[in-house]
């Protein structure tokens, strides 16, 4: 595997993370007045997710608006894609474990922090799209790669799709709202809410009948709850919901979990991460505000490796983290897939998701598909689902030389738990705008390219900048 373009990145993602985290948090005057700016540049977008945006009843079930968006109609020939440079050569090569002592974060008064950007001095560059925001271009990938391509995934619908935004009474999203849907007298799925107070309802993904033409849906959270009749009748529908609950207080809990490849061809990546930790964890503690952050990992493999997978809990030390993360190695590998379904099970499943007003996100990082061709394997389907029902965020970062396979899997992924799909882009596939391109089935103009230092801090702002109303 061809490493060169991905050295410095993950040490990078997570300095970055925490202290995007942080600024976001601060309640100084100056990062008030980012989140204002972060609030009008995305503002418009989310107005557009759904055509009509339909408020839930108060107090009981009623019936939906009776206008309804027409079902997505699929462009008569696919479009799919394609880069024209060739694949990089993947190659599996094990990386030996730097030494060093676990660092010492400086207390909180000894001085503000480096910014980011004058910390990290890197030249990668990144492209990221949410495919829940163009919901139909993903739509038509879909159906691209079905018909063109046709790699054996674990498939979910999600063709019908219907969009239930929480707030609270002065509109704030509201994070860790439950969210009940039943067909008929009979529980089909439950979600969680985000963040950002919005969950995604695909019916035809659940085990529901399709001549059903509505769907009962609760939400609640403590003591209060409403409930609406959710009519089928065309898509992309938003049901506004008001509950009469407090918005999520400072300090913001955070758990943030790193689903790491940790075979032979990551052997970089790793060697990064380990190098940059100490200087991250010193940012980190120097902090005027933070969130209460909470750090996880599970480190995977494949079958017949020296391990399978290995689970660090979450920890808010950070001398404990770097413990973890400086004993990691990379090894083994061989083959292209991995044990990702394992992995994602341990880490939805065998870590403790504080989960009650919460903030929980997983970054996986990696460059291969799962195997899908294992007997008495986990899939990672059911634990994408397992996810949504924890207000679980997962947010991929596809490393070089990902195959087609892995780009629909890791784009599942982020689109069914309403994360981002985060690509590195290449000089050595510039666009006709002479942009960096990408290896991805991403079409120009649908991403713009940045710093990956950038790119991760504006994502993890505006996750943050939700619960206090200023994305919306």
């Amino acid at each position: 595997m061809n490493t060169k373009y991905t050295l410095n990145a993950l040490g990078v993602i997570i300095g970055l993370f925490l202290v995007g985290c942080g600024q976001a948090a601060t309640l100084d005057e100056q990062t008030n007045a980012q989140n204002r700016e972060l609030a009008a540049a995305t503002e418009a977008p989310a107005a557009d997710w759904g055509k009509p945006q339909h408020n839930a009843p108060a107090d009981s079930i009623a019936e939906s608006p009776d206008e309804g968006d027409p079902s997505v109609i699929m462009p008569a020939a696919p479009t799919m894609i394609y880069a024209d440079s060739e694949k990089m050569e993947r190659g599996d090569s094990a990386s030996e474990a730097s030494g060093g002592e676990i660092a010492v974060a400086p207390s909180s008064d000894s001085g503000s922090s480096t910014l980011p950007d004058q910390q990290f001095q890197s030249s990668l560059t990144a492209g990221e799209i949410d495919d829940n925001r163009d919901f139909e271009a993903y739509l038509q990938y879909r159906l691209d790669f079905m018909h063109f391509l046709g790699h054996p995934v674990h498939d979910r619908d999600v063709t019908e799709r219907h969009i239930v935004r929480v707030r609270t009474s002065t509109g704030i999203p509201v994070l860790g709202a439950k969210i009940q849907v039943y067909e008929g007298q009979t529980l089909v799925t439950t979600l969680q809410t985000p963040a950002t107070g919005i969950a995604y309802i695909f019916p035809q993904a659940y085990n529901t009948s399709n001549q059903a033409g509505t769907l009962n849906v609760v939400v609640k959270k403590g003591q209060a709850e409403k409930s609406f009749r959710l009519t089928r009748q065309g898509n992309n529908n938003i049901w506004d919901v008001d509950l009469n609950v407090q918005p999520a207080q400072p300090p913001i809990k955070l758990d943030v979990l790193f689903l790491l490849d940790s075979t032979g061809s990551m052997g970089d990546e790793i060697e990064q991460l380990r190098n940059n930790i100490l200087s991250i964890s010193a940012q980190i503690a120097a902090l005027p505000s933070r969130p209460d952050v909470h750090f996880g990992m599970v480190t995977y493999r494949d079958r017949g490796d020296e391990y399978v997978t290995h689970v660090s809990d979450f920890t808010g030390d950070i001398q404990e983290f770097q413990s973890a993360l400086m004993n990691v190695q990379a090894a083994g590998g061989g083959d292209i897939p991995e044990s990702l379904n394992e992995a994602l099970y341990r880490a939805i499943n065998d870590v403790r998701w504080r989960q009650n007003d919460t903030v929980s996100l997983i970054f996986l990082v990696a460059d291969a598909p799962p195997h899908l061709d294992y007997a008495q394997d986990y899939d990672y389907a059911q634990d994408m689902q397992k996810a949504v029902e924890k207000g679980i965020k997962i947010h991929p970062i596809a490393s070089s030389d990902l195959d087609d396979q892995g780009e629909y899997i890791f784009r599942q992924l982020a689109q069914y738990t309403g994360g981002h799909f985060i690509f590195l882009t290449y000089q050595s596939t510039p666009q006709s705008s002479g942009e960096p391109g990408t290896e991805h089935h991403v079409q120009e103009g649908s991403y713009t390219v940045q710093d990956l230092d950038k790119l991760v801090v504006r994502l993890i702002q505006e996750e943050l900048a939700s619960l206090s109303g200023l994305e919306q």
